[in-house]
């Protein structure tokens, strides 16, 4: 997996630009601008403050399958059992 790639695609599905996701997870614009090009690989850490700020775990963000939305499905995940019942009954419906 290219890291940097998944980074750009998952940053700009969700509409951050560089500049507001390298204050969201506390690093330096030029610093994101680096990884993002390839020029340096992030630490377990830095990837782990990219995925906060974009709303995603670990396991999501390596997860290429791009069918599947990844903020979709952590926000499923957030779900009480209760409230994703609901929501697949929803579904069920309108499909």
């Amino acid at each position: 997996m290219n890291v940097a790639q998944r980074l750009i695609f998952l940053r700009e599905k969700r509409g951050i630009t560089t500049n507001k996701l390298a204050n969201l997870a506390g690093i330096s614009q030029s610093h994101l601008r680096e990884i993002e090009l390839g020029q340096r690989n992030p630490t377990v850490e830095t990837l782990s403050f990219f995925c906060d700020a974009l709303g995603v775990t670990l396991e999501e963000f390596f997860h290429e399958n791009d069918d599947i939305n990844p903020f979709l499905e952590s926000a499923v995940k957030r779900l009480s059992d209760d409230q994703q019942a609901a929501l697949a009954d929803f579904i069920n419906k309108i499909t």
